[in-house]
């Protein structure tokens, strides 16, 4: 224990001793001195119940500086069962000891209003200090409007309030709804609607805008965004709320408005009864754990309490730090990395041996269409090949859960890599066909992700850093977005929902047209698009398709329990010459056979379509 740890014990414990003659000397009001022997044995026998309420309460682990309700409602609980403990001494023992009835719920109460004071005058204190040392500062505080006069914005003040050194003050809320209007949240006041934004600001003197609305649309974050620019003011925004549920908030959180803010849907509940169900004390192996997706699902599942968490990538750079990431974020969790590839059957066949994992989540693949397109064997060994690898073993070592990530180019597929992730989703799909009493094999097809490695948002990012231009393949390209957290906690919600074999399909919302996305960064950065930044079209690359499909020609949906995740009916499997179908790919593949790879793929996927002139490659 730490010497703060310690010295917060012992301030508690002698408050709470002291508490107790008080609660006499108030319930015999001073006619007490009689009764002094009695008291100093009631004292001794309760102290070490005080010391261990303290102690498994945890009250010294809480931080004096930043008490909040939660911190005193802990406490209270804390103090309340050990009156109620006092109470059972005091009843039981009456016939030994003179306590009145009444003493366990006076000190009771002068306990919650003394601890709780320390704590607040520690808070009170330690604010004063921030305040006066920000004062001397010769940087002027921003004035700042808040969008928003809900729980995000009150957040948002408290700790701008917490933290004077941000050097931001404050000067009043917006928010359309009618019922808050000439409110005062925290000594803030609403002072109209999002309309008067313009108004307030040059009345005001603003310096700055902060949005904060989590779980506003894209289209309310747009029309902010518009309205701020009109006033000339500069603006921030609060994480998502899909990003805040990834960790706790504070104001350096504060970002600038991205492109996944203005693309934004609304937010939906997950079950968290049905996921952690099936993660809670359990073991978790995560492929692909250092990409854009895998990392994510290891930091959404980790809400769940999983047992152990194993983080299987073969770059060991970003396996590391999603490794000491979790470590810093969750260090009750045990995380193990593993450094294989999915291809290595022998590697995997190890772990799976060593720990036995309950589950497992599968996002290691190959997902760029034009790399694919000119190494087509790789695509099959990663995303076929080594899905079968997992599944087997999966099969083989009981895993109860096996959730396949895949991808909307996976449907009526135009490239290898699309052709590929429909063969793993038949793999998958074989799998549940095999699959032993209370074990379940599913896939989950979504869309792109915005701001996922070598995905287009950064891309073009990068091309406005370099002043231009962004290239686009075509003026009527469009694709279906959602955000990572968002897309990683669908995908994990799914697998929640067990049916085995099912395919899963994850509401993508809208398609959006590329050249908006690149319309809408370029002017997020200040730029205007065609005079500041140029947009040249390249013309469609090999493979790709002009828009992207979540269902196969065959295929419908139906609903399932959750709002934002459909299952896909009638899957196109192969049947029983599957197995042949597959050893045929995978010697093909083993010869670098580009032409005789794609001929294999129509072959098991009718409605595969390529272009005759890729053939020979």
């Amino acid at each position: 224990m730490n010497d703060r740890r310690v010295l917060k014990f012992f301030i508690d414990l002698v408050l709470w001793t002291l508490i107790l003659p008080a609660a006499y000397i108030l319930r015999l009001e001073g006619q007490w001195l009689p009764y002094l022997g009695n008291i100093a044995t009631v004292v001794g026998v309760m102290l070490p119940v005080m010391a261990a309420v303290i102690w498994l309460s945890r009250f010294n682990r809480q931080s004096w500086h930043n008490t909040s309700i939660r911190d005193l409602i802990s406490l209270a609980k804390g103090i309340l069962i050990f009156s109620a403990l006092f109470f059972i001494v005091a009843a039981g023992f009456s016939n030994f000891l003179f306590v009145p009835l009444s003493v366990p719920f006076i000190s009771a109460a002068l306990a919650i209003i003394f601890l709780g004071g320390a704590r607040m005058t520690a808070r009170v204190k330690h604010e004063y200090e921030a305040n006066r040392h920000a004062k001397k500062s010769k940087q002027p505080a921003k004035k700042v409007i808040i969008v928003g006069a809900g729980a995000a914005g009150n957040l948002l003040v408290r700790e701008m309030f917490r933290h004077p050194a941000v050097r931001m003050k404050p000067v009043g809320f917006l928010d359309d709804d009618e019922g808050k209007q000439r409110d005062i949240f925290m000594g803030v006041p609403v002072l109209g609607k999002l309309a008067d934004l313009p108004e307030v600001v040059a009345e005001k003197n603003a310096d700055m805008v902060l949005i904060a609305m989590p779980t506003a649309p894209g289209g309310v974050i747009r029309r902010v965004v518009e309205i701020a620019k009109e006033a000339e003011v500069d603006f921030m925004i609060m994480p998502g709320l899909y990003e805040l549920m990834s960790g706790k908030f504070n104001i350096s959180q504060l970002r600038e408005v991205d492109v996944q803010d203005l693309l934004r849907r609304e937010h939906v509940e997950l079950d968290f009864n049905s996921i952690s169900d099936y993660i809670t004390n359990k073991a978790i192996l995560v492929t692909g754990a250092g990409g854009s997706i895998g990392s994510e699902i290891v930091r959404q599942i980790t809400r769940c309490d999983p047992r152990q968490v194993l983080l299987l990538g073969r770059g060991e750079n970003s396996v590391f730090r999603i490794e000491s990431e979790c470590n810093q974020l969750f260090p009750h969790v045990d995380f193990v990395s593993i450094i294989t590839d999915v291809q290595d059957a022998e590697s995997l066949e190890r772990s799976f041996e060593k720990y036995r994992p309950d589950v497992v989540f599968h996002a290691a693949a190959h997902k760029h269409v034009s790399l694919m397109e000119n190494n087509p064997e790789q695509a099959i060994l990663n995303n076929v090949k080594g899905t079968m690898n997992m599944v087997n073993l999966a099969l083989k070592y009981g895993v109860k859960r096996f959730v396949n990530v895949s991808s909307d180019k996976s449907v009526n597929p135009t490239s290898v890599m699309g052709a590929s992730k429909r063969v793993a989703e038949f793999v998958v799909e074989w799998g549940s066909y095999q699959a032993g009493e209370g074990q379940e094999f599913v896939s989950v097809r979504f869309g792109n992700v915005l701001g996922s490695r070598g995905s287009v948002v950064p891309l073009f990012k990068q091309q406005i850093e370099n002043g231009g231009p962004i290239t686009i393949t075509h003026p009527d390209m469009t694709r279906y977005f959602m955000t990572i957290p968002e897309a990683s906690q669908l995908v994990i919600q799914a697998g929640g929902l067990g049916g085995n074999g099912s395919v899963y399909v994850l509401d993508m919302g809208e398609p959006v047209r590329i050249v908006d996305l690149a319309n809408d960064l370029i002017k997020l950065s200040g730029m205007r698009p065609g005079e500041d930044i140029k947009i040249v079209y390249t013309g469609k690359r090999p493979g790709e398709k002009m828009f992207e499909e979540l269902l196969t020609d065959e295929e419908s949906t139906s609903a399932t329990r959750h709002a934002k995740i459909f299952a896909a009916r009638a899957s196109g499997f192969p049947g029983e010459g599957f197995n042949t179908m597959l050893d045929e790919l995978f010697m093909r593949a083993s010869n670098n056979d580009g032409s005789a790879i794609r001929e294999q793929l129509k072959v098991m996927i009718p409605t595969y379509e390529f272009e005759t002139e890729k053939v020979g490659s």
